[in-house]
């Protein structure tokens, strides 16, 4: 028998990969395969449910030759949270192509929901379904995608109401396969996957009943829920393992990398720089209820009934700021590039960009914001616009870091990052030096798989404590705050002036075409 290891299983957006994790928490071994994007409309974005399952078998598999001397101790699961998986109980078979997070087929029952007596929405999310879920009503969550299935495949409701139908999550979708499928999988998911559905209720961690009521959603459908670090089922024999590996973790992406970044105590904060930027706080055992735009979600759960909860919040423009450069403009070739330039300008030269190319999310949820460049003068080069198209990803998070604060009476003074984009020093110091805390990068950045390897490691023994967990943390560099802290609100107030320039551009454009049209 071979030295024990940990398996994660990372199943994202556009790939699948698995990490192989040794006692250190370092990686062993790692493979990874990128699945299709289905957009069969304007819109609208789908996978093939079973065509990651074949991803990730292969991706174990392919991971377990490389590394043919150690032996799996567990398996833990880490997912995008919000893409919806609707399959015969009977044949394990899709009723149709998972919904993926980014679709937009519901965003006009989401318009109406908003409106509806009794379920009102504010602009920064405040109502019923924020006081129950820790959610906005948007097309974003699975809850919408769900009600969809069960009004357009056709039988999917009437399946539903005999029982013959489940729903999931990429998490249960994967876990009852693993566990196996019609053979007898384990038909769970966990506490901070159930948060994203809009069906939890956020305080009692059960399926709410009027939640289900009002989507017409039949509870028999729903997986149960357990906390995040616990022995859900073993593996049925299959093309990946063999039979009687612990599955014993499971964390949406976001909740896994907060995990995996050891921000286990109320007050530890990271983001990830990813396409967006998505900001976690602990807040402990407090579930704080957000009046600044911010989402109120479980971190992790270690214990049934119980959870540690955080503040989230969302930017829908990061590092695609970064790609909108190289794509659309052509100002750089290569997303690196955005450091050269960044550097040879020295600084923005006074510009200020505002990348609401589809709204703004979090904390303003702006969805009439439109792009805007302001401060632009003849002494204004490219190397200027790309480097305030990185100060933006800064200002962004300031803006999620304040409202943070305000929500939670929490000082924060130093923020774990992690993501693609943190390679970048020069982003690093401009954070920095914008959000006025250090900014601590870590050894190893694929944090998302290591939180879903601790969580399962953590279930079966093969690591003893949380304590244990954030000795394993290493840090690789530290930045801090270089400019003054009068600089520094200087420059944050001209960007609020931009991002007051870039709001309400679209607003009442449908009413006006249509009063021309008459």
């Amino acid at each position: 028998m071979g030295k024990k290891c940990i398996v994660a299983l990372d199943q994202g957006t556009t790939s699948t990969r698995c990490i192989l994790f040794d006692e250190a928490g370092a990686p062993v071994a790692t493979h990874q395969q990128e699945h299709a994007q289905i957009c069969p409309r304007p819109g609208w974005v789908e996978h093939d449910a079973n065509e990651i399952w074949f991803c990730a078998q292969n991706v174990i598999r392919e991971a377990m030759v490389t590394a043919p001397s150690v032996t799996p101790a567990a398996i833990g699961i880490t997912n995008q949270r919000e893409t919806v998986v609707v399959w015969d109980r009977k044949t394990g078979e899709p009723v149709c192509n998972a919904i993926v997070r980014q679709c937009m087929r519901t965003q006009d029952f989401c318009a109406e929901w908003q409106k509806t007596k009794g379920w009102e929405q504010t602009p920064t999310g405040n109502g019923k379904v924020k006081d129950k879920t820790g959610l906005l009503i948007s097309n974003y969550f699975s809850g919408t995608k769900l009600r969809w299935i069960l009004e357009n495949v056709e039988g999917a409701r009437d399946k539903a109401h005999r029982g013959d139908l489940l729903f999931g999550t990429i998490d249960t979708w994967l876990l009852w396969n693993l566990t196996g499928g019609v053979r007898g999988g384990i038909h769970v998911t966990d506490v901070t996957n159930a948060s994203r559905t809009l069906l939890m209720n956020i305080k009692t961690l059960t399926w709410d009943e009027e939640m289900l009521d009002f989507l017409g959603i039949p509870v028999s459908m729903l997986p149960r829920i357990e906390p995040s670090s616990c022995v859900y089922g073993t593996t049925a024999k299959n093309a990946a393992f063999e039979a009687g590996i612990p599955i014993s973790g499971i964390l949406g992406d976001q909740q896994a990398a907060l995990f995996g970044q050891a921000c286990f105590e109320p007050g530890m904060l990271k983001n990830t720089y990813g396409t967006g930027l998505f900001m976690l706080l602990n807040t402990g055992d407090v579930c704080a209820s957000s009046q600044n735009g911010l989402l109120t979600t479980p971190a992790y759960s270690l214990k049934r009934g119980s959870c540690v909860y955080a503040l989230e919040g969302s930017v829908a423009m990061g590092g695609a700021t970064v790609q909108w450069l190289r794509d659309n403009l052509r100002v750089i070739d290569t997303a690196e590039d955005s450091e050269y330039f960044a550097n040879k300008a020295g600084d923005s030269g006074g510009v200020y960009f505002v990348p609401a190319f589809s709204g703004l999310f979090a904390p303003y949820w702006d969805m009439s914001a439109r792009g805007t460049i302001v401060g632009l003068t003849r002494y204004v080069r490219k190397e200027h616009l790309v480097c305030a198209a990185l100060e933006s990803i800064c200002y962004q998070t300031r803006d999620v870091l304040e409202a943070m604060q305000k929500d939670s009476n929490i000082h924060v003074s130093a923020m774990k990052v992690d993501g693609g984009a943190v390679g970048n020093d020069t982003l690093m110091r401009m954070q920095a030096d914008i959000a006025g805390c250090d900014v601590v990068r870590p050894l190893f950045r694929e944090t998302t798989a290591l939180g879903a390897a601790y969580a399962a490691g953590l279930a079966v023994g093969f690591w003893d404590s949380l304590d244990m967990l954030g000795a394993l943390w290493k840090k690789d560099r530290a930045f801090s705050p270089t400019i003054t802290p009068e600089e520094r609100e200087t420059k944050y107030r001209r960007w609020q002036k931009a991002i007051e320039k870039s709001r309400g551009w679209t607003e009442g454009e449908k009413e006006g075409r249509g009063s021309e049209q008459k």
